[in-house]
């Protein structure tokens, strides 16, 4: 990732995300909510590139082409990446760190048996506290920023998260792990200790869950995207529906019966500008080879 990265546009990022501001919007906790809810609703996680094998670039211009002008998606560095470059813009101040997803892993998750880090996180300093800000996380994703706080049951638009200690090894910096309300039990998200990370940090994660043969994400199809009261995510061909409201409405599930279908839901509820011409071939080739 280039440290010299030219500055957001912020016009168009608040313009892709239906941001409306008739002045430049002041850093505070109400403007970081107001970004951290539409941001996901607006732009999709999704690992198309990674699918096709090409390369996932980590300087500002191209993942500001990708997600904002090409009205594509991404997966977590390019998200929050964005959102860290368009808050610092504003005057806010964010600290980047990583993170080791659980969600999925069944197991202990004591500190002998944690998966590398390959989660990008954010955390923001304002004058009433640290917040939490993650807009990267595929079909759990935060709609809101969560007070950086341990043991707080905290509703978002979206679903309840909370915080908790975990145990870290001796010697280091204290650790956490986020966890999620999913039907009347709390599941573990990721494991995230303080330890700073920079650019040259992700930009290694990146190379390896882009590339690597076992990453989820090289031979896998993974989609996502929110909506109000709603959340979306793909895995290969099957479609996963699951309402947020407190109406009591049942997840749904689908499962896509031809690549056809398959690039509707893409462009439809995950939100995806899809390719044409010689990419679109691409694309269909590699869906046609989904497990």
């Amino acid at each position: 990732m280039n440290a010299h990265d030219t500055s957001p546009d912020l016009a168009a990022y608040f313009m892709r995300i239906g941001f409306s501001a008739a002045a430049r919007p002041a850093a505070t906790l109400d403007t970081l909510r107001a970004l951290h809810l539409l941001h996901p609703q607006a732009i999709p996680f999704e690992n198309l590139d990674v699918l096709l094998g090409r390369p996932v670039r980590l300087d500002l211009a191209t993942i500001q082409r990708k997600l904002v002008t090409q009205e594509r998606g991404g997966y977590c560095y390019e998200h929050n990446l964005l959102l860290r470059s368009v808050l610092r813009a504003l005057g806010f101040r964010v600290r980047s760190f990583a993170g080791r997803v659980l969600w999925g892993r069944e197991g202990n998750h004591d500190v002998s048996n944690l998966p590398a880090r390959t989660h990008m996180l954010l955390l923001v300093d304002l004058d009433e506290g640290t917040y939490l800000a993650d807009v990267g996380f595929g079909g759990m994703v935060l709609s809101a920023p969560l007070v950086f706080e341990t043991g707080l049951e905290q509703i978002t638009p979206h679903g309840a998260f909370r915080v908790e200690n975990a145990d870290g090894a001796s010697g280091q910096p204290p650790a956490f792990i986020l966890k999620a309300l999913v039907d009347g039990n709390w599941a573990s998200v990721y494991h995230f200790d303080l330890d700073p990370q920079y650019d040259a940090d992700y930009d290694m994660a990146n190379h390896f869950v882009s590339t690597y043969p076992q990453s989820v994400f090289v031979h896998n199809l993974l989609a996502a995207r929110l909506a109000p009261g709603v959340r979306y995510g793909l895995f290969n061909g099957r479609l996963h529906i699951h309402h947020t409201h407190d109406d009591g409405a049942p997840s749904e599930a689908r499962v896509a019966a031809s690549v056809a279908e398959l690039r509707q839901i893409l462009a439809s509820e995950i939100g995806i500008r899809l390719p044409d011409g010689d990419d679109a071939a691409a694309l269909d080739a590699a869906l046609s080879c989904l497990p």
